[in-house]
């Protein structure tokens, strides 16, 4: 089972992204939902929920797109249909249509393509597909929200009724506002309305002349507004019709809520599945912001991730116009913990926060921004311990506090656990804080657990040169600058460039230099080996970078001149071609005009013939030649386009008979490692480095090797022979 903490998601700045896909959903039900996002509590779930996920974003890939899920909430309808004898309004009846409406169109979709989307689909099938509801509804309620005319004969009787009292009315008044307007009774207005009643405008002296009821008069009182009496006869019908259209109108509803009620388990389902569809599509959208991928989940523990962005920096940057720099972390069984030391600012907290984020996001269905090459499995605890955590409530320093984590972390961490500890072993003495750090880091280990700490402790560095299946790494500066470049680098451990960063932020060299003295000197000296090996890989990354790039412009500038020369070669044959066939015909038209000039002094026909078919056979048998000789050089020019793929053929064969040498010496050299037998005073270095130095003692597979400002304890087979002792020389 699969158990994050709260402590954790909040660490890790995980309510964060649930607010931000809040922001992306369109109902009140799925914005609530997201806020309260958790990673799935099992393997299955979790992979369950990605699968959605990934589903719902294929569907931008298809014809049709997945159809629209908004709804307005019914909590208010649910709860009524829980009471008896309750009575729901025409407006609550109309949203339930709807989303019964909207849930049977999901249905039947994803029934159409359940190859396409089978997670979806497998969601949606749970549900009891109906018209029943949507027909009982519509029968009595129109789309406008409006109880139908027909909802009941009695309705429609009382209706009639009432539109024709209300013609009776109308034309009641019209009859008594002409006649008493032609007697001279009404003011310039005519007619006003009191209270929703058309009255007539009686002058105040006249009154008394005009039978009916008085609503109002004007302000100044020269106005008296009256209700005409055949009026007032109608308008007390209406109301007996309108209270008798009320009561049936109750009747009607009060009939639906019931023949609805022994729906509503079905109708929260409804809208449970309307907000969880909200949240899978907010989902999407936050993955297509973040250019975010679902990554192949393996059941082999391994982390390896390509190209990792840290989601809230990455739309943060974005939004600012800023480059962010993403990381390549790996964690597998032969390398399962990471120890990244190195400066502050240099990214060291966020490469942290990186993983960890991405592990919960994946674990709570979500799409990461990582290449989608990028392998990733399923922890079942993910323990974090990042930040200033001192506990005010509990009056704990800093400290005190990460000590009670690390218990918790003891206790609870095995070999399906994600730990994450930044600053691993500070706020206490360097040396004795440094040394209970190193046994915590022994027991993760012998637990199998999978982790990445931050620190600055030289010992915890040398334990993961020392330690198979951990592994250093440092955030990479810049040698000459000290600025970050915001890239792990694994395998080497990394300076913290203390006097370096304080030198370049203007602390006087005078300061500095005590302060080396105050310092053990192997320590120092320590330190300044790792940095410079640092600065050497940087300029050498740097020159590698630099001749890469000026290879590049070299062969694409011969490709350009290759290019240039064969377009003007081309052009040089065409132009011979053109004038050797001009040259041709002019010698050609020379002889023609010969022959007519013999023919005009001469005058003989058969003369003239048989010089020009002698002429016609002469240029026939050229054209033979011609034909011949375009054949040579068609095989000519094959036989060169053979010969020119086997010399690139012959290119490629040498090169792999390189490589394989090249391997087979390796294989060698690394068989010749392997059976050197070291003895005291041999001189040698650490695989892949530059440093050497003696051995002082051997014992249990390890050697004590001294680079004479310091001395560090090294497996055998790490090592390299330089130079035999001298009385051991072969």
């Amino acid at each position: 089972m699969i158990k994050i903490t709260d402590k954790t998601l909040t660490d890790l700045e995980f309510p964060t992204v649930c607010k931000q896909i809040q922001k992306l959903c369109i109902t009140d039900l799925g914005k609530e939902k997201s806020l309260n996002i958790k990673p799935f509590s099992s393997y299955k779930e979790a992979l369950f929920g990605l699968h959605q996920t990934n589903e719902y974003k294929s569907s931008a890939l298809q014809e049709t797109r997945i159809p629209n899920h908004g709804f307005d909430p019914i909590q208010q309808e649910i709860k009524f249909l829980g009471i008896e004898d309750s009575i729901l309004e025409v407006i609550g009846f109309r949203r339930i249509a709807n989303i019964s409406q909207t849930v049977n169109t999901h249905i039947l979709y994803f029934k159409k393509y359940q190859e396409i989307y089978p997670s979806l689909f497998q969601t949606s099938q749970e549900l009891e597909f109906t018209t029943d509801l949507i027909e009982a509804i519509n029968k009595v309620i129109d789309r406008f929200g409006e109880l139908k005319d027909d909802a009941s004969p009695l309705l429609q009787n009382i209706r009639r009724s009432i539109n024709q009292v209300r013609g009776k009315i109308n034309s009641s008044f019209s009859s008594d506002l002409s006649r008493y307007h032609s007697y001279g009774y009404l003011d310039e207005i005519k007619e006003s309305v009191v209270d929703n009643v058309r009255v007539l405008a009686v002058s105040a002296m006249h009154r008394r002349k005009v039978k009916g009821a008085i609503l109002g008069n004007s302000k100044t009182g020269s106005i008296v507004f009256i209700q005409p009496e055949a009026t007032l006869q109608h308008a007390r019908e209406l109301n007996n019709l309108e209270y008798e259209e009320r009561e049936e109108i109750k009747r009607i509803l009060k009939a639906l809520t019931n023949q609805i009620r022994p729906y509503r388990e079905l109708i929260i389902d409804y809208q449970e599945y309307l907000s969880d569809i909200d949240v899978i599509a907010a989902k999407t959208k936050y993955a297509e912001e973040l250019n975010a991928v679902l990554p192949k989940i393996t059941k082999t523990r391994e982390l390896q991730l390509q190209e990792a962005y840290h989601p809230l920096l990455f739309l943060n940057n974005k939004k600012n116009n800023k480059k962010t720099f993403p990381q390549d972390i790996s964690l597998q069984p032969d390398n399962r913990i990471i120890v990244i030391s190195g400066p502050n600012a240099g990214g060291k907290s966020i490469t942290l926060k990186t993983v960890g984020l991405l592990q919960v996001m994946l674990q709570s269905g979500m799409l990461i921004p990582v290449h989608e090459y990028s392998r990733m499995c399923l922890f079942n605890k993910i323990l974090t311990d990042i930040g200033d955590n001192q506990s005010i409530e509990n009056h704990l320093s800093t400290y005190s506090y990460r000590l009670k984590n690390m218990k918790y972390f003891l206790r609870k961490c095995d070999d399906k656990t994600l730990f994450l500890i930044d600053e691993f072993g500070t706020g206490s003495d360097p040396e004795l804080g440094g040394a209970l750090a190193e046994t915590f880091l022994e027991v993760f280990y012998e637990k199998n657990s999978y982790g990445i700490i931050t620190t600055h402790y030289a010992n915890l560095k040398k334990m993961a040169n020392e330690t198979e299946a951990i592994s250093n790494a440092n955030m990479l500066f810049d040698s000459k600058t000290l600025e970050p470049k915001f890239k792990l680098h694994l395998g080497e451990a990394g300076s913290s460039f203390t006097f370096e960063v304080a030198q370049k932020n203007g602390i006087p060299y005078s300061l500095i230099n005590r302060s080396k003295k105050k310092v053990e000197r192997g320590k120092i000296r320590f330190d300044k080996s790792i940095a410079k090996l640092q600065q050497e890989r940087s300029k050498l990354q740097k020159t590698t970078s630099s001749l890469k790039e000026k290879e590049l412009k070299a062969t694409e500038e011969k490709e350009r001149l290759d290019e240039i020369n064969s377009r003007v070669q081309q052009k040089l044959e065409g132009f011979q071609e053109l004038y050797d066939s001009n040259q041709r015909l002019i010698h050609l038209g020379q002889k023609i005009d010969s022959l007519s000039e013999k023919f005009f002094n001469n005058n003989n026909k058969k003369l003239l013939i048989g010089e020009f078919l002698k002429v016609v056979a002469i240029e026939n048998s050229k054209r033979k030649k011609e034909t011949k000789k375009q054949q040579k050089e068609k095989k000519d020019q094959e036989q060169k386009i053979k010969k020119e793929a086997e010399k690139k053929i012959n290119v490629i064969r040498q090169k792999k008979k390189e490589e394989k040498k090249q391997q087979e010496e390796t294989a060698k050299k690394e068989a010749e490692k392997k059976i050197v037998s070291f003895k005291v005073n041999d001189r040698v270095r650490l695989q892949d480095s530059r440093s050497v130095g003696s051995i002082d003692k051997i014992e249990k597979g390890k050697a004590i090797v001294n680079y004479g400002m310091f001395t560090t304890e090294v497996a055998l087979d790490k090592l390299e022979l330089v130079q035999r002792a001298k009385n051991d020389e072969r």
